[in-house]
């Protein structure tokens, strides 16, 4: 079951509506804490980022306009608060233990309305599905992150949000304040860079067995 519309969760959060706060933690709180990596040098720190957007969010929502999504306006307080948080921290924790392997989510990226994703991809996520899948959906996702961590953090966050977080062009735009236009380089960079790993890591298998 999906979450209410935007008005009935932002009048019970208003109104202190515990239960439907712990309603968007447990459905939020897990992506939060992977954009909030992307910006911070340990876990301990994407996870105290996310506490403070929390805080921010139920102190700040009687001012929330609904000019965007609540979701949108959620996760433009957390880029924020983890921006601040990585500006201040000397980085020296690899930014490839955001996502430890094996942690039950699948690594193929989202795909939307508004943007067909390479045939590469395609090609990629049918293989995921072969028998020995699950030994080859784990291996493929540690290249992935590999690869993910090997990014700028301006293309990073990007591919993050829109391939692995699922959000829209509209919604990345907003909450990362970049014009459709730098969005679209942005992802189209890190994309290749995934795949040129991805392409690179099957062309050997092949070649081992």
């Amino acid at each position: 079951m999906g979450l209410p519309p935007d008005d009935v969760i932002v009048a019970a959060l208003r109104a202190g509506d515990e239960a439907m706060f712990a309603t968007l933690l447990d459905t939020w709180s897990r992506g939060m804490l992977r954009v909030a990596r992307t910006y911070v040098s340990t876990s301990h720190s994407a996870e105290e980022v996310v506490q403070d957007t929390w805080l921010a969010v139920i102190g700040g929502i009687d001012g929330f306009e609904g000019r965007s999504s609540l979701k949108t306006w959620v996760y433009r307080i957390l880029v924020n608060t983890a921006r601040r948080r990585g500006e201040r921290e000397s980085r020296t924790v690899p930014w490839s233990s955001a996502f430890e392997p094996g942690d039950g989510r699948s690594a193929a990226p989202a795909k939307d309305a508004d943007d067909t994703l390479p045939g590469v991809w395609k090609a990629y996520a049918e293989t995921w599905s072969a028998p020995e899948g699950e030994v080859l959906v784990s291996e493929i996702r540690d290249q992935i992150w590999a690869a993910l961590a090997a990014l700028p953090l301006r293309q990073r966050s990007v591919i993050v949000l829109r391939d692995v977080e699922g959000c829209t062009s509209e919604e990345v735009c907003e909450i990362l304040d970049i014009s459709p236009a730098n969005q679209r380089v942005l992802l189209h960079r890190a994309r290749v860079a995934v795949r040129e790993r991805l392409k690179g890591y099957f062309e050997t298998a092949r070649r081992s067995v």
